[in-house]
């Protein structure tokens, strides 16, 4: 039987769903068309005179509306979310006790049936009216604030690398080769003797005894790479880097003191007192970036289980997801969802019983870039995700072999947040044994499709 013959036979018993008529399910539905200088907000028509009105983008603009809306006994509404137009607008809404449908306007344009002569906010409450629209996840308030903080975390970071670079073109400019011979020109040499040379000290004998003891490289080697054209014009444009530098890397410091105090404004989960944090079985690392406060016991305090057991998911990485996601996994029924949220679900584009393309849906989602850089670090793992990763490598191929420990990770991370269970690793043999297991099933299975029989070798017997 050919494939297409397979595929028909197949549809014949498919379970067809029972389709109810359209019914007008949010009868007090209101739809909200926002711009940068005007909003339209759109009522059912027998709420008020004017089922239509145009406000400004002003507080008190704001406020009238939800006024407006409450007065009409409106109690949802949907608005598309475009740019960063509608968060002060939500916050306004959802402190007056509105259902907020912030819905995605490319789902909300593909339903068919709109007119050019119907306003934006008109068909957005007339689909909400007919509940034909989806409301995306927005994280909680306080999740929220996490997460606009530990954005703003990663702008500073970025700005300071910026001057980073700045301060390796100026000494490219002065030919001294200082970044070709020490591993960090931030690091405890590096920015010793750049603080030095920025002070007028430029005797390269002098600045090679800052030599970290732990440097690869001699005295002599860095002595030589310091031997250069000084010039007063690069000198300044090193300076002003450097105090760029010593700026952003104050604000980053203060930003972490802001994080840290919105970690301890959460309801704890588990007090560390009480339940003293598990040991890490994971060797320490150099983290460049890392928090300056206790994360770790921040994130195990809010979470209620230790994630940075987990196999490649460091503090960074976990805060990054929570921040993102929030830790009330309840919002999604099942681990299917909140990987498909995160973008990290095939996404199944059928026609005619063929599946076209189950790749994955493209997203900016920084949980979703976190989750694959940690998947990238398990290539030299000696765990079980370690295993699995470097079987799917194999198999598959880097990248979609990183989108798949991604998967399983972000299915970890939802397991132990709903069930509040540690996280136990099974080791690589597990894998390793379990995998030649299926392998064996498999060959079992195909010989039997084709009249043979296998029959195992005994051990020992060559």
């Amino acid at each position: 039987m050919s494939k297409r013959s397979k595929r028909h036979e197949k549809s014949r018993f498919r379970k067809i769903p029972d389709l109810e008529s359209l019914k007008q399910l949010n009868l007090n539905a209101g739809g909200i068309d926002i711009g940068s200088a005007e909003i339209w907000v759109c009522v059912p028509k027998d709420c008020d005179e004017e089922s239509v009105k145009m406000f400004s983008t002003f507080t008190i603009d704001l406020h009238e509306i939800a006024t407006w809306l409450l007065r009409c006994d409106v109690d949802t509404v949907a608005m598309e979310s475009t740019g960063l137009y509608w968060m002060p607008l939500y916050d306004i809404l959802e402190q007056n006790g509105i259902d907020v449908y912030l819905v995605n306007a490319k789902e909300a344009k593909n339903v068919p049936g709109r007119k050019t002569d119907i306003l934006d906010c008109q068909w957005l409450q007339q689909l909400q009216t007919y509940g034909l629209l989806r409301k995306s996840f927005i994280p909680d308030k306080e999740i929220r604030k996490l997460r606009d903080l530990g954005r703003h975390r990663d702008n500073l970071i970025r700005h300071r690398a910026t001057q980073i670079q700045y301060m390796q073109k100026a000494l490219h400019l002065m030919n001294l080769q200082l970044d070709n011979v020490i591993t960090d020109i931030t690091g405890k040499t590096g920015i010793s003797i750049i603080r030095d040379i920025v002070a007028g000290r430029t005797n390269p004998k002098d600045l090679a005894e800052h030599r970290d003891p732990n440097c690869k490289n001699s005295k002599d080697v860095i002595e030589k790479s310091l031997q250069g054209n000084y010039s007063e014009e690069h000198i300044f444009l090193l300076k002003q880097a450097l105090e760029l530098y010593d700026i952003f890397s104050s604000k980053i410091v203060d930003c972490e003191k802001e994080i840290e105090k919105q970690y301890q404004r959460f309801s704890p989960k588990v007090e560390p007192y009480d339940k003293p944090l598990p040991r890490s079985s994971k060797k320490p690392t150099r983290t460049k970036n890392k928090m300056s406060f206790d994360l770790r016991t921040a994130l195990y305090r809010t979470c209620g289980v230790d994630l940075t057991q987990v196999d490649g998911l460091s503090a960074i990485t976990v805060h990054t997801v929570i921040s993102n996601a929030g830790v009330d996994m309840s919002r999604w029924p099942t681990y299917k969802h909140f990987t498909s949220w995160l973008r990290l679900s095939p996404n199944n584009q059928t026609s005619g019983g063929k599946v076209l393309s189950t790749k994955t849906g493209k997203t900016k989602n920084r949980a979703n870039m976190a989750l694959r850089q940690a998947a990238q670090s398990l290539h030299h793992s000696n765990s079980y995700l370690g295993a699995y990763y470097r079987r799917m490598r194999t198999k598959l191929g880097a990248p979609k072999a990183i989108t798949a420990a991604a998967h399983k990770l972000a299915r970890i991370i939802y397991t132990l947040l709903i069930e509040q269970k540690e996280y136990l690793d099974l080791g690589a043999d597990y894998f390793l044994q379990n995998n030649r297991e299926r392998e064996i099933k498999k060959l079992f299975k195909k010989a039997n499709s084709l009249g043979f029989y296998i029959t195992p070798v005994a051990q020992g017997v060559s």
